[in-house]
């Protein structure tokens, strides 16, 4: 490990500085109020794409004529509330009886509940043991377990920080929730490797979805530095470590039985399709049972996937996107043996969290899949027919904020948590 680590020092120190690391020779003109020269204001002309910039790559062709840029459409009008804007550092959302919400925060890693009131507790405590002796505790995902009206089980996904700042990979925990807390943590899986390499990314992945039998389905980010060296490594390609891939375990953690790779010789077992960058999202589509991910491109390229057992779905030797000074990454965007992209967004809206509509407060977004974008501030709704995406609807963006994660309530209301602060909820107007 410390020869790996040594040697990737090496290749960083002899690779030129990124071009969008310099200093630029000229300073661009300021742009209109209200508009961000990385995400301009949508436009909602009916019928027509809300981007009105070209993609980031002039020889972008798409596979087929419904992967990318479909037309805007509006179907429902809805009013927007601010539940809470005392969250720190929010990641995703879970819901509880009694009209409350369990949300954990990133950094410090802190679960906390927001009651029906408004109030938002303290961070909850119980979680100190996770974390080792001179470590941070990070969260990332919170889901309730499938019996938790009967166990009060959570399961979570965690990593700490480490010396020099840097995180471990992505774990999965359990643990009881009750009135005072949580409490009966069991740490139930590490990623491997445990460090990715010094200076990794923060791409961790660590959505979870349960299965109808229980199992549980977790993604894992790739932690790519966005660096030649990285590229080249094709982390995601390989079998013999978690990162960029999707994992199918037990609800204790270990190897699902039907995992496609359990007898393919120096593969990890818990593998079930690979070839990810960061996954920021995971839904099953509760219409057709098919699990469909969201993902970062790197410059331009985020997709949205169908994920598959045993599939390969090309990063880093196949993306819509090329790297950040602008060369071109891999091999192009298509090759045989791997799978291309439902849908894809370039230039892209910095995917993350997503949930397929079902509810009855708003019968026109029956057929809708929800994606919160970071990059795109705002969340975006796909109508989906066929599992091909035939229009598109950007909202929230008047917020100017980077939305985390997006949830549909048992309400059938729209809930929409911001990176840092707020929680919004979307009801008919």
């Amino acid at each position: 490990m410390k020869y790996w680590l040594k040697t990737a020092t090496i290749w960083l120190a002899a690779l030129p500085i990124p071009l969008a690391a310099q200093t630029p020779s000229v300073v661009p003109a300021p742009l209109p109020a209200g508009e961000s020269r990385d995400h301009p204001a949508p436009q909602t002309a009916e019928g027509r794409y809300w981007d009105t910039r070209p993609p980031e790559s002039a020889k972008d062709i798409p596979a087929f004529k419904q992967q990318t840029r479909a037309p805007f459409s509006k179907t429902a009008d809805y009013k927007v509330s601010v539940l809470t804007d005392k969250l720190g550092l929010g990641w995703s959302i879970a819901f509880l009886p009694e009209g409350k919400l369990l949300i954990s925060e990133k950094l410090p890693g802190a679960l906390r509940v927001l009651d029906a009131s408004g109030n938002l507790s303290a961070p909850l405590p119980g979680l100190e043991s996770l974390a080792g002796t001179g470590r941070k505790l990070g969260l990332l995902e919170v889901v309730l377990a499938p019996d938790f009206a009967a166990s009060n089980r959570i399961y979570f996904t965690f990593f700490e920080v480490v010396e020099k700042g840097y995180w471990t990979n992505t774990n999965l925990a359990t643990a009881t929730l009750d009135d005072s807390g949580v409490r009966d943590v069991k740490e139930l899986f590490r990623g491997v490797p445990a460090v990715p390499m010094n200076n990794s990314s923060s791409k961790q992945g660590g959505r979870i979805v349960f299965g109808k039998d229980g199992s549980i389905f977790l993604v894992m980010g790739d932690r790519d530095g966005n660096r030649h060296w990285d590229y080249m490594a094709k982390f995601a390609q390989k079998l013999d470590n978690h990162l960029g891939k999707i994992l199918h375990l037990t609800p204790e953690g270990a190897p699902a039985k039907d995992n496609p790779f359990l007898k393919t010789k120096g593969a990890l077992p818990e593998i079930w399709a690979y070839g990810l960058r960061s996954p920021q999202g995971l839904a099953f589509d509760h219409r057709t049972g098919k699990l469909w991910e969201v993902e970062h491109g790197p410059r331009g390229g985020d997709e949205v996937n169908i994920l598959q057992r045993g599939k390969n779905y090309g990063w880093p030797i196949i993306t819509r996107g090329i790297n950040y000074p602008g060369e071109p990454i891999g091999e192009g965007t298509a090759k045989k043996g791997m799978e291309q992209p439902v849908y894809y967004w370039d230039p892209v809206i910095g995917t993350s969290g997503m949930a397929f509509y079902k509810g009855d407060l708003f019968p026109q977004w029956k057929n809708s899949l929800f994606v919160a974008g970071l990059r795109g501030i705002g969340v975006y709704r796909l109508e989906i027919k066929n599992d091909k995406v035939v229009a598109e609807e950007p909202m929230l963006t008047d917020q100017k904020l980077r939305l985390r994660d997006v949830k549909i309530g048992p309400d059938g209301a729209v809930y929409a948590l911001a990176e840092r602060g707020k929680l919004f909820k979307l009801t008919p107007q």
